[in-house]
């Protein structure tokens, strides 16, 4: 299990980018049984941060489960992306054999979360509580009521 925030996880990104470890960074992030990315959607993303997302969506896509989590309503996720035709790319791969939580009320950090996607393997591993019990509380409620 692996969990970044979207903003730092692409900070990260531009930094391995730039010395040497952006191929094993995305291979990590490929392989991983889960990957959550919290956050998603807090700016619009530039045309890096649409490649790095689209690459690690696409390293996953039947493979491994990603939960992204936003507060970004669905009508507007396009616009985020920022670019239609990386956006369809985008959108596809993580709402392809996805499970959407739409929650209301109080989020960890007291904000309102409304947004949820899960997407599993077309072969799915049973999570185990371990990976279940280190995720962050706020995922880890997701993954409860999945």
């Amino acid at each position: 299990m692996l969990y970044h925030r979207v903003p730092r996880l692409f900070e990260a990104l531009a930094l391995a980018r730039g010395d040497g470890r952006y191929g094993r960074l995305l291979k990590t992030l490929g392989r991983v049984q889960l990957l959550i990315l919290d956050d998603w959607g807090l700016s619009v993303l530039n045309a890096a941060e649409r490649r790095h997302l689209l690459k690690i969506l696409d390293d996953r896509h039947g493979r491994a489960s990603t939960i992204v989590t936003s507060q970004i309503p669905v009508q507007h996720r396009h616009d985020v992306i920022g670019d239609p035709t990386l956006g369809d790319a985008i959108l596809d791969r993580l709402v392809h054999n996805a499970h959407r939580l739409q929650l209301t009320g109080e989020a960890c950090e007291n904000t309102t979360l409304k947004v949820a996607l899960l997407t599993q393997p077309q072969t799915p591993e049973p999570m185990n509580r371990s990976v279940e019990a280190a995720a962050h509380d706020c995922v880890k409620y997701l993954l409860t009521i999945k």
